[in-house]
């Protein structure tokens, strides 16, 4: 009995034990899930009993210099749904599912098919339409009341929207569905511009059904920064305005491109490139292809095409051979290292150097001339020599002063890396040769325009600036960017000597067609050839300059891309784009002009046609005088107080002063009539006197022989009509 007593009270102390040792096992597992793990299992836990709608945030408004909107977020709304929970919700009137899914796609504009697929979905949560208009949201928010539905959601959202459609569409980017940056500014300054999503959350049970009564938690999103671009919109419109126009008159197959900066600080004042897009529709057909299929955004050879063509920034991840352009470099470091001067004297003849010819773009050459004028000749020879007196190392020294052998580090996607610029890795005599006048190396528009910054500015190579300032939506600054000097490049006084140079380069040399009366412009010409395999050779002409040539507030340059028409040089089409860019933007910034005497010659003084119908003769003949025009009368009645019932040209056209108005004093059914002559290849005067014979007054473009006339002579014209002819100096390189 005992034995008994004893084997029990073992068994029970046994018992004990291990009961105790699991009480303690669980208490210990209780409490580290409760403790250690608490944290996580009661996040676990949340997330399985409530749904998160996320609430965009605003996009933050990327502004131009002057505070203009160029990318800015709309205010709009999204519908989504609960599906688990709204079929809950019907399975006692599965009928009303048809009448709600119609209902919601007339207001949607969706079908009804679409919106019953996504109410009835499997999934626990489903857009039925993003980013819908303010007022069909409120129109969606109102029925959903009205029937009592709650499970089906019209929250806040916001739409990217560019105002200007495509103006400067390469450099703010766009985004996509989830207002994500895709490009440009966009892209490059996304985690800035997004901000934090808010979100509205409620309580769920197991199967995906909302907890009646439960309050629902609303997290306010945090509005993303805004941007502040030191673009100029107006400037921007101008430069784009002039690429568009030289796509148009020099059939650009390959686009066009063009940087306006201040040289003083390195802000972009524009950057345009064509062909462009509109960044609110960034995955449409480009107008320049056929017609044909296009998938657009859903194929990727599609998306592919366009990130080679209108996504492409050319200003800024192009590489080009620049041709003499770059001369302006080679000057400048030849000017600094004093192996020449302004007055130096050379001979333009063919030179022979490891196995090679290197002559003059103009046949027979230019003989006898100093520094100076074979850099306002842009001649090869001038420039081969110059490069040899200065020797390899200091050639170099300079080309990698300017900055040409690496990312100019601008905050824009895209910039080419530093080992995509075309240089030779161990250059000989030839190779500095060559490229002594922008042959046989690749460089960017963006690298070159700096440098001439530089040249310009005093001698300081500056960093590209586009973005000035960064703010939050109380337009408190967070931080703003000051001009930086990445290194000194060549002394004031080369810059001084190379800017009169670069002057009397469009003054008197190849750039003449950029002469703007007026204004002192300072440029170099530049033309260049690629032999490609599918075509006879592709040529780039390009001008780069600043201005006003003693005191320069912007520097341009101006890239066309494979013209289709003869000549194709600098000079020829890229100078008068970028003399009339210049032009108006100067005028823009309400810079003063200042006449020389040559300017005086070369002006026909514009004036505007005065209103002067219904006057008497003897008013109108006075008032014409008073505006510097001539005038001859048509009609029997030719006295003083007969009255004038038509004139040509009408009110307020631009004529030059001296020009003649035609006087009616009758009331005309058809105008005189007149022949347009043939002023082609003549000078300015010799066109203005010839049409002036023809009873016709000129409006001019440009300076030198006229190379194009408004219409073919033998066209009958209204006499005292006003014709546009276009003057160009075609020996320019």
């Amino acid at each position: 009995m005992a034995a008994n007593m004893i084997k029990v009270k073992k068994r029970s102390l046994a018992l004990l034990i291990t009961y105790s040792i699991l009480i303690i096992a669980l208490i210990f597992r209780v409490g580290y899930y409760q403790i250690v793990k608490g944290e996580e299992y009661s996040i676990k836990a949340y997330e399985r009993q409530t749904r998160s709608r996320i609430i965009n945030p605003k996009r933050g408004t990327i502004y131009d210099r002057n505070g203009k909107g160029l990318a800015i977020s709309a205010s709009v709304e999204t519908i989504s749904v609960n599906p688990p929970d709204f079929m809950d919700k019907m399975k006692d009137t599965p009928e009303k599912i048809d009448q709600i899914a119609y209902d919601l796609a007339q207001m949607l504009d969706m079908t009804p098919e679409s919106v019953k697929e996504k109410l009835t979905s499997n999934l626990s949560w489903a857009f039925i339409k993003r980013k819908v208009d303010k007022e069909v949201g409120l129109k969606v928010r109102e029925y959903l009341v009205e029937n009592s539905i709650d499970s089906i959601y019209v929250d806040e959202d916001s739409k990217r929207y560019f105002p200007n459609g495509n103006l400067a569409s390469h450099v703010l980017g766009f985004t996509g569905d989830d207002e994500q940056g895709l490009n440009g500014i966009e892209k490059t300054f996304d985690e800035i511009l997004s901000g934090k999503p808010g979100m509205v959350m409620s309580e769920f049970d197991a199967g995906g059904r909302q907890v009646k009564y439960s309050p629902e938690t609303y997290v306010e999103p945090v509005d993303g920064y805004n941007i502040y671009l030191t673009i100029d919109e107006t400037i921007q419109y101008f430069t784009e305005k002039a690429l568009e126009k030289a796509m148009l008159d020099y059939n650009l197959k390959r686009g066009a491109a063009a940087i306006v900066m201040d040289p003083k600080t390195g802000e972009i004042l524009a950057m345009a490139s064509k062909p462009d897009y509109d960044p609110n529709d960034p995955f449409a057909k480009p107008d320049f292809l056929e017609t044909g299929e296009w998938k657009g955004k859903s194929s990727n050879e599609d998306v592919d095409f366009l990130f080679q063509t209108v996504f492409r920034n050319k200003a800024l991840m192009d590489t080009y051979e620049p041709g003499s352009t770059f001369k302006a470099v080679t000057a400048a470091a030849a000017l600094e290292e004093g192996v020449v001067t302004p007055d130096t004297e050379f001979v333009c003849s063919t030179i022979h150097l490891a196995g090679h010819n290197i002559n003059c773009w103009r046949p027979g050459g230019h003989g006898a001339e100093t520094f100076r004028l074979g850099v306002y000749n842009s001649c090869n020879p001038v420039f081969v020599k110059t490069s040899m007196a200065l020797g390899l190392d200091k050639f170099y020294k300079y080309v990698k002063s300017f900055g040409f052998m690496e990312k100019t580090g601008i905050t824009l996607n895209g910039e080419p890396s530093d080992n995509e610029y075309q240089w030779h890795k161990d250059p000989k005599e030839i190779d500095m040769a060559v490229s002594s006048f922008g042959q046989r190396f690749t460089i960017s528009p963006l690298q070159l325009i700096t440098a001439y910054c530089a040249i310009a500015n005093g001698g300081d190579l500056m960093k590209p600036i586009l973005v000035k300032q960064i703010s939050d939506s109380e337009g408190n600054i967070i931080e703003k960017t000051e001009p930086q000097v990445v290194r000194k490049v060549i002394s004031k006084q080369t810059s001084d000597t190379l800017r009169d140079i670069l002057q009397g380069v469009v003054s008197e040399g190849t750039g003449r067609n950029a002469y703007i009366s007026g204004y002192r412009i300072a440029g170099k010409t530049g033309t260049s050839e690629t032999v490609e395999t599918d075509t006879e050779g592709r040529y780039i002409a390009s001008f780069a300059c600043f201005a006003p040539a003693d005191d320069p507030v912007i520097a341009l340059i101006v890239v066309l891309d494979h013209p289709q028409v003869y000549p194709h040089t600098g000079g020829t089409i890229a100078a008068p784009v970028a003399g009339k860019l210049v032009e108006e933007i100067l005028d823009y910034l309400g810079i003063e002009r200042e006449y020389t005497e040559k300017d005086k010659q070369l002006m026909l003084k514009e004036m505007y046609v005065p209103e002067v119908r219904k006057m008497k003769l003897s008013e109108a003949k006075a008032k014409l005088k008073a505006y510097e025009l001539e005038f001859t009368v048509e009609g029997e009645n030719q006295e003083d107080d007969a009255i004038v019932f038509e004139q040509t040209p009408k009110p307020n056209s631009s004529v030059p002063s001296g020009s003649t108005v035609i006087l009616y004093t009758y009331d005309p059914d058809d105008e005189i009539k007149v022949i347009m002559p043939n002023v082609l290849n003549k000078e300015i005067n010799e066109a203005a006197e010839t049409l002036r014979k023809a009873g016709l007054n000129i409006k001019v473009e440009g300076i030198g022989q006229a190379h194009r006339q408004e219409f073919e002579p033998g066209v009958e014209l209204n006499k005292g009509q006003v014709v546009t002819v276009w003057f160009e100096l075609t020996e320019t390189d």
